[in-house]
């Protein structure tokens, strides 16, 4: 087949890592125009016997009588300078920094345990006292309300910047980046109708789901830290509410916007009381505004 830049570098997408196997072939016989043998090449970086086997299979290196030749040297130093092909090598990931360490499962375990106190009355109890005597000055300055505002600004500032702290963005962008290539090849070889580099493709993807794995573990790291600072808070505010001698009369319920006049414990979305409305209504607005503010991109994308 006659070969052109724009199918040179549709076979190099499709082939990771024949880029560098061809620009060791360009390079061993002066810039394409000599021939070059096996024996030439293959103790060279980027070269193994599989990426010969393929860009002799696929005919950009055509046999001669004493070797081989670049079948089109001009379109191929075009491709290769130009940079156009797309590369996916795989992304070497550190179990260790991305992996969840020993003091991240326990932040976890102790959450979770600290969660049964919404249920368990001794846990709700000792957690709601002894925080207490931290939030006590607050709630004694200010309405119920503006207290539960107040730790809706803390929460969302602590789970914001750990979020932005803990999480390796670029590794996490590199691995999202790594698959949007596939999926762009992936596009490209069913528009070709080019059924081999569909199914080389497809093991690509799937050598891919442990990197997204990787991906995942990263991203909720920061969760088990989040749980275990925000579940104590969440317990007081349950705490108090519930014992009604924390609170005076007047603070037993707020007039919520949309929604109207409801009690702390009143149904407010479906079956949700009216204080945890009230608090995800604050916190989510108090997150956005500090992620701008602070210009933390918490979240990649």
């Amino acid at each position: 087949m006659a070969w052109t830049a724009e199918d040179i570098q549709d076979f190099l997408s499709d082939n990771p890592g024949t880029s560098e196997a061809l620009q060791v072939v360009m390079d061993a016989s002066d810039d394409g125009d000599g021939e070059v043998e096996w024996k030439d090449v293959k103790d060279e970086d980027g070269m193994d016997s599989g990426r010969w086997g393929r860009l002799i299979q696929s005919a950009i290196l055509r046999e001669q009588e004493d070797g081989f030749v670049v079948v089109d040297p001009d379109a191929v130093t075009d491709v290769l300078e130009d940079d156009i092909t797309v590369a996916s090598e795989s992304i070497e990931v550190d179990s260790e920094s991305s992996g969840w360490h020993t003091r991240d499962k326990l932040a976890a375990v102790v959450a979770l345990g600290m969660m049964a106190g919404y249920y368990y009355n001794p846990i709700r109890n000792a957690v709601g006292s002894t925080i207490n005597v931290v939030f006590e000055p607050l709630n004694d300055v200010l309405p119920f309300y503006a207290v539960i505002l107040s730790l809706a600004l803390i929460t969302g500032l602590y789970s914001t910047l750990l979020q932005a702290n803990m999480v390796d963005r670029s590794k996490v962008k590199q691995i999202q980046q790594k698959m949007q290539d596939i999926t762009e090849r992936e596009e490209a070889a069913k528009e070709r109708g080019d059924d081999a580099a569909l199914d080389r493709i497809q093991d690509e993807k799937m050598d891919a789901l442990g990197d997204q794995g990787e991906m995942m573990k990263e991203n909720f790291r920061p969760m088990a830290w989040i749980m275990l600072l925000t579940i104590p808070a969440f317990l007081w505010m349950y705490w108090t509410i519930l014992d009604g001698g924390h609170l005076v009369a007047a603070e037993q319920g707020m007039v919520l916007p949309i929604f109207g006049e409801r009690e702390w414990m009143q149904g407010a979305v479906g079956p949700m009381p009216a204080w945890i409305v009230w608090y995800f209504l604050c916190s989510m607005g108090f997150t956005q505004l500090l992620r701008k503010t602070l210009d933390l991109d918490a979240t990649p994308t």
